[in-house]
């Protein structure tokens, strides 16, 4: 009881901002086990008189004051300042990407546009204008983006002659372009891709990474003289998408096509990933790769001569993308009430070494023998590729230091003290568990390696238990409401009438007050999965009890973001 106590004061005591000579007088107090000591000590560095210490600091805000599962958007919010992923901004849906997450963003990048690159794709940029007549070409495009598209109507105190869009997406953007490189089947396929930014005005309430009215993303654009070789790229892609997820982000995606009612406006079908949030119950897109078949070659005449029928044919085409909602989805899956917890793939600091055991006693060689040590470890780590940094600051405490790096989700965390350097180890932290194990010097590259990929594993193993745990199959709608209620997504049997997936989100919506303070949202249908949870009966009906008509397959359906 006692050993839990004195834990319990230490855990208060390690996120403020304490001196070399309190920190001597902890060290003190905590060898001899003196829980009255420690007490004391706590009391006086978070007393307000500062009278009575001249040389105390204040206490820092450091740890997060919202838990994730009382409070989701207040944790959210914090984990992703404090965390220093995101600064506000003054124009309201859009935020800045500190290099915290902006080097998860590369991350993603490097290895997406590598993984292209071996298909052909070629990068490229296109303006982030569009002309009225451009957009406004393929009706049914633009009018499910009408609402958001941002327009330039003013120059200084001028008025432009003809107002000018912001790109919600880039298919009128490059289309027009499209119709005149290509004209020979020799120029097919073209494959396209560019990294830029969009701009979709949301009216929403914003989420800094999850719904912004300016987000990064790539957005591929090919074109094909076969249906067949433009439908298999659509799938090749979207293994790409679920890759970036499982293997870099650590979250299992299901894989799936998207209803009538969510299929990609002008697209002949639309797969996605669709990923979920335990915390919030929710499903939410990952990623879309669209088929969008004839439909934009013929609105933007993009044709080429059949060398065979020597007869002008038009072309098929795709177009995919993956924004950086990815980084906030990585925040809330694998987040904890700590702060962040960072994937070791993407992690610009996988490990952090933090010396400890200086004190006011330490002489000037036994300081200089232990950083010097830190930094051999350092060096010794970056050079079998593990990214390695040493926190020498020395205006901060060790306590301070290791909630401020467990806050931004380093994976390890590596405590060297004088006596670690005695004894030739080390002590490595997990940040996913908090688990500590002693490493011996001449391991240390190797089990440190091991355990980054054994960290990384765990993580996605730990998110995949949590989705199969929250994932049902129903068949009765009371059923289904029940276990939407308990925060489940649910595959159910659906006949594929936009009416009835309109009517199933009505009706199981329910009228309690939600997170953020927005009515329980009914469930949306998230995709048609690929990997059926069994094969449907032939008589099976549809889930909705109004309807009459059999379902085709089984959905899965949700509340979403």
């Amino acid at each position: 009881m006692m050993e839990q106590e004195m834990q319990d004061i230490m855990d208060q005591i390690n996120v403020l901002d304490i001196s070399s000579a309190d920190l001597g007088e902890i060290e003190k107090a905590k060898v001899s086990g003196n829980v009255e000591t420690m007490k004391r000590i706590y009391q006086r560095l978070t007393s307000e008189d500062g009278s009575k210490d001249k040389g105390k600091k204040k206490v820092t805000r450091l740890c997060l004051e919202a838990r994730k599962e009382e409070n989701l958007s207040e944790w959210y919010s914090q984990v992703i300042q404090k965390s220093e992923m995101i600064e506000y901004y003054d124009v309201s849906g859009c935020y800045i990407l500190r290099p915290w997450s902006y080097s998860i963003w590369e991350a993603i990048k490097s290895f997406f546009d590598g993984e292209i690159k071996k298909l052909g794709v070629e990068n490229t940029y296109f303006p982030m204008f569009v002309s009225r007549a451009a957009l406004e070409k393929e009706k049914t495009h633009i009018a499910d983006f009408a609402p958001e598209v941002a327009w330039v109507t003013k120059c200084g105190k001028t008025d432009i002659a003809e107002p000018i869009a912001i790109r919600p997406t880039s298919e009128t953007v490059m289309y027009p372009a499209y119709s005149r490189w290509i004209k020979s089947h020799r120029d097919l396929p073209l494959k396209l891709n560019q990294w830029c930014n969009v701009v979709r005005w949301e009216f929403k309430h914003p989420q800094p990474f999850l719904r912004t009215r300016e987000f990064l993303w790539q957005e591929g654009h090919t074109a094909w003289a076969n249906k067949k070789e433009a439908e298999e790229e659509v799938y090749t892609i979207l293994e790409l998408y679920a890759r970036v997820y499982e293997e870099l982000l650590a979250i299992p995606v299901v894989r799936g096509r998207k209803t009538a009612k969510e299929t990609f406006a002008g697209a002949d079908f639309t797969t996605t990933v669709e990923s979920y949030i335990s915390a919030s119950g929710r499903g939410i897109q990952g990623a879309t790769s669209h088929h969008l078949g004839q439909n934009f070659s013929k609105m933007f005449e993009i044709v080429y001569e059949n060398p065979e029928t020597q007869e002008k044919e038009f072309v098929y085409q795709n177009s995919w993308g993956l924004t950086t909602r990815t980084i906030g989805v990585m925040c809330m899956v694998h987040g904890d009430n700590k702060g962040l917890v960072l994937p070791p793939k993407v992690a610009s600091v996988q490990v952090i070494i933090i010396p400890c055991g200086i004190t006011a006693n330490s002489t000037r060689g036994d300081n200089d023998n232990l950083i010097s040590r830190c930094e051999i470890l350092k060096s010794q780590l970056n050079g079998i590729g593990i990214k390695t940094k040493v926190d020498l600051r020395d205006n901060y405490s060790p306590g301070w230091k290791f909630n401020h790096w467990e806050l931004k989700g380093v994976p390890i965390r590596i405590e060297l003290g004088p006596r670690d350097v005695k004894n030739n180890q080390v002590v490595a932290v997990r940040r996913d568990t908090g688990d500590k194990i002693i490493i011996q010097n001449e391991k240390v590259c190797l089990e440190t390696g091991d355990l980054l990929k054994q960290i990384q594993s765990d993580l996605f193993q730990r998110a995949k238990s949590e989705m199969d745990d929250h994932t049902a199959v129903s068949h009765d709608w009371g059923d289904f409401c029940l276990k939407l209620d308990q925060r489940k997504i649910i595959q159910a049997p659906f006949c594929g009438r936009v009416e009835f997936e309109e009517s199933i989100k009505k009706d199981s919506a329910r009228d309690n007050v939600a997170e953020e303070g927005q009515p329980a949202m009914g469930a949306k249908g998230l995709c048609i999965p690929f990997k059926q949870p069994k094969q449907l009966k032939p008589d099976t009906k549809c889930i909705h009890p109004n309807c009459l008509e059999i379902g085709k397959h089984y959905t899965l359906f949700g509340r979403s973001y």
